[in-house]
């Protein structure tokens, strides 16, 4: 059974950092893309980064510069390296992979920035 295991959130003040993880278990393929969504109360889950096996990257306008995603394909793992963050960034955030051409989510992890 492929699960998404998540690390990482938690509570920084404005223009602090914080880093996720997120590693494949239970699979044998390599994920195609891994990203992350989020989402905050009240609103839609948005895209906030995603990257291809080939380290193509794609991120929402309202993170670029801020945040970085990365991945290790022997570990079948993605990162998300978020620097300088606000308190719109508020919000749960998800991991999402495509796998076998499944697509798989994380359980999500909470990321709270004080003003």
């Amino acid at each position: 059974q492929v699960q998404l295991v998540e690390s990482g959130g938690g509570l920084v003040q404005a223009g602090g950092s914080l880093s996720l993880s997120c590693a494949v278990s239970g699979s044998i393929f390599r994920a195609n893309v891994m990203g992350w969504y989020r989402q905050a109360p009240g609103k839609q889950r948005e895209l906030v980064a995603d990257i291809t096996r080939g380290a193509n990257t794609n991120y929402a306008n309202s993170v670029k510069g801020r945040f970085t995603i990365s991945r290790d394909n022997t570990k079948n793992t993605v990162y998300l390296q978020m620097n300088s963050l606000k308190p719109e960034d508020t919000a749960v955030y998800y991991c999402y992979a495509e796998v076998n051409l499944n697509n798989y989510w994380g359980q999500g992890t909470q990321v709270t920035v004080s003003s």
